[in-house]
């Protein structure tokens, strides 16, 4: 699977990962984003963001609904490390809803570690409830991984 930079990211997926326009207009701009296409058509993407020293974050990362459980996600994530690891940063984040259950293992099979609760995030940052799984996301799970 091909992975490449793109200034062109599609809108539609960084909306289903991020439900706030808010949101992904702000780090939209400040971020790279790096897709895969199937037939020309994004089936997948994640944006790479500095947000400290020494520190990278993945503030958005989706998979189209008809490509899903078919290994693009990690394969996204696994890109995202060596494309942060090269760049010299010694951390990379990434941070999803609580509720979203099958984030949060994705994300720790592919080696981050839980590192600490934004607690009511999503109740402060978002004009709408977000619900997932049948619950209400509330908190923000932050996850790590140090990159050597």
């Amino acid at each position: 699977m091909e992975i490449h930079k793109t200034d062109t990211p599609s809108r539609e997926l960084l909306l289903l990962a991020d439900e706030s326009e808010a949101s992904v207009a702000d780090y939209i701009g400040r971020g790279t984003c790096y897709a895969t296409y199937d037939d020309g058509r994004i089936v997948g993407q994640y944006v790479l963001i500095h947000t400290r020293p020494f520190t990278a974050e993945v503030v958005n990362i989706a998979v189209a609904p008809d490509r899903q459980r078919q290994g693009i996600a990690t394969a996204l994530l696994a890109h995202a490390v060596d494309t942060a690891r090269r760049a010299g940063f010694r951390l990379l984040e990434i941070g999803t809803g609580d509720c979203g259950l099958g984030q949060i293992a994705l994300y720790e099979r592919c080696g981050f570690v839980r590192c600490g609760v934004d607690e009511d995030y999503f109740r402060k940052h978002y004009p709408a409830p977000i619900f997932e799984n049948g619950l209400e996301c509330r908190h923000m799970v932050r996850l790590r991984m140090e990159l050597r």
